[in-house]
């Protein structure tokens, strides 16, 4: 028998699970409360390397290889103020305010004196980027890709996306860099994640049934294929004052296949190339995947999905020349067993001249 561990999700099964793997706890800040989740990791899980990584001011996480040994209380560190510093009189407080100033100062005209000609410029040169999240890139190993971690953890299980966990611990660390487009629903930003770039569709609070809607459909079981735009992560991102909906994705840096066509000409192959791409991945949208027993029941297969807003404007071109299709928040799922479409309450369907 393998390891048992406490499984917070695990209501049908006495609140345990077992594995071969390791025992799982987490606390995480979320809208300024912990939440803690308790859980059992797969061994591939573990291989890849994720689940075990705290994140500084995000996430603690501990993995444990005994029965139960995750039953345990996690607590993110609180920056908490000294109790002599409430006490301490006047005179001490004027040193210790003055010694740092007086410091800091001093390192500012050492430094200005120091930074001048051609060592100043290459010290400017080697100086990274202060816009790059680089505390948070020890959740993967070195010289693996985003692209390389979402392989891992979809090609370990049903392939349906990245953990919960994981989607929002890279999203919270996204730089965005500059604004690349604005749609139905919100803006599309380029953004930076451990010096890789990543699309970033942003909603707003009030569309935040289409951000749900889109998200649950790009993490439909056996959903990822070359041809359909490739997700990441979703996330919320709330202040107190306002929301924002985050949808992350892949970045595909020649835009959508509308602005592809109008910067120029395309040669008949080339026609030919973006044109079988778009087919290959409308057919896997169309194409229900069934299981063992010859019909679809979720979450152990893919269901048939239509998109109902196919146009150039939602279809991006990648680097070597075909197509992916993207924009999923209209499309609709067929439930062969109760031959029924899961229509959203939505009023928005296509777009007029292409319906």
């Amino acid at each position: 028998s393998g390891l048992q561990c406490v499984c917070q999700l695990c209501e049908h099964t006495n609140f345990t699970c077992q594995t071969e793997g390791a025992c799982w706890a987490s606390v995480m800040l979320t809208n300024g409360r912990e939440e803690v989740i308790k859980s059992c990791v797969s061994l591939p899980e573990l291989n890849a390397q994720v689940f075990c990584h705290s994140s500084k001011n995000i996430t603690k996480t501990e993995c444990c290889y005994t029965d139960f040994c995750n039953n345990i209380t996690l607590r993110l560190p609180v920056a908490s103020e000294s109790p002599g510093r409430a006490s301490a009189g006047p005179v001490v407080l004027a040193v210790t305010v003055a010694v740092p100033v007086c410091v800091l100062s001093f390192a500012a005209v050492l430094a200005a004196c120091t930074c001048q000609g051609r060592r100043c410029a290459r010290g400017r040169a080697k100086q990274p980027n202060v816009e790059e999240p680089l505390s948070e890139c020890n959740l993967v190993n070195s010289g693996k890709t985003l692209k390389d971690l979402i392989y891992d953890m979809t090609t370990s299980g049903s392939g349906s996306g990245l953990p919960l966990l994981v989607q929002r611990t890279i999203a919270r660390t996204i730089v965005l860099q500059e604004i690349v487009g604005k749609g139905r629903f919100g803006e599309v930003w380029r953004g930076k994640w451990c010096g890789e770039d990543v699309a970033v569709k942003i909603f707003s609070s009030r569309d935040e049934r289409s951000w749900f809607r889109e998200a649950e459909i790009y993490q439909t079981v056996m959903l990822r294929h070359e041809n359909i735009l490739g997700f990441i992560a979703a996330d919320n991102k709330d202040n107190g004052t306002w929301t924002q909906l985050w949808l992350v994705s892949e970045y595909h840096e020649q835009g959508s296949l509308f602005d592809y066509l109008n910067r120029g000409t395309v040669t008949v192959e080339g026609m030919v190339k973006l044109a079988l791409s778009v087919a290959s991945g409308l057919a896997h949208l169309h194409m229900e995947i069934v299981g063992t027993q010859g019909k679809c029941f979720p979450p152990t297969c893919k269901p048939a999905i239509a998109h109902r807003d196919l146009k150039s404007k939602n279809i991006l071109v990648k680097r070597n020349e075909s197509c992916a299709i993207a924009d999923l928040g209209l499309a609709v799922k067929h439930d062969s067993v109760l031959n029924t479409i899961d229509i959203p309450q939505n009023p928005r369907v296509g777009t007029r001249r292409w319906v």
